[in-house]
């Protein structure tokens, strides 16, 4: 444990940058990219219960393909909190700040089947393409465009996954039912 007792920066304040954003437009973008960090654990952590749980005949695919997932959403956030800061602001870290400030609701901690599951994750993620789409269009709006191109990036990444996991829910299958019904 770490013996120094000084505050380098709170929680919530903004300072002054090298990258010359005025502080006010700062602390407007801080704050969205605060949101998709906590939403980004949201999903993460779900993927993750999903990829842990996953049942059935497509199990090895699906089980990959959620890794695959969860592991682009872990570096999508490690680059918010980088942003964040560079921007002068403190990315969230407890677990207690990031549920608060997630605009997602996870669900339960009841495992259900991978159809129900997949169909969740697709609606958080829906959920999250949106704010996306909103936080690009205020780091353009407040001159910053680097954030914007990030966060498009991102939401480029996302919205394929989400794609895939469309594809998932559908009805077509290689599975065949089993005759001994």
């Amino acid at each position: 444990m770490s013996t120094q007792k000084e505050t380098q920066q709170r929680a919530g304040t903004v300072e002054e940058n090298a990258l010359r954003l005025e502080t006010e437009k700062a602390e407007q973008i801080i704050d969205a990219l605060n949101t998709d960090l906590a939403d980004a654990y949201v999903l993460y952590h779900q993927l993750h219960k999903h990829h842990w749980n996953v049942e059935g005949a497509e199990f090895l695919d699906v089980h990959v393909f959620l890794q695959e997932v969860y592991e682009d959403v872990e570096d999508a956030a490690d680059e918010l909190a980088e942003r964040l800061q560079a921007l002068g602001g403190v990315p969230h870290a407890s677990m207690t700040t990031l549920a608060e400030n997630a605009t997602v609701e996870p669900e339960d901690e009841d495992v259900y089947d991978i159809r129900t599951s997949l169909s969740n994750d697709l609606e958080m993620m829906g959920d999250i393409i949106e704010s996306y789409r909103q936080h690009v269009e205020l780091a353009e709006g407040l001159g910053d465009h680097a954030t914007a191109q990030m966060l498009r990036e991102q939401l480029e990444t996302i919205e394929g996954h989400t794609h895939h996991v469309e594809h998932y829910l559908e009805d077509d299958t290689l599975v065949r039912e089993s005759a001994t019904k």
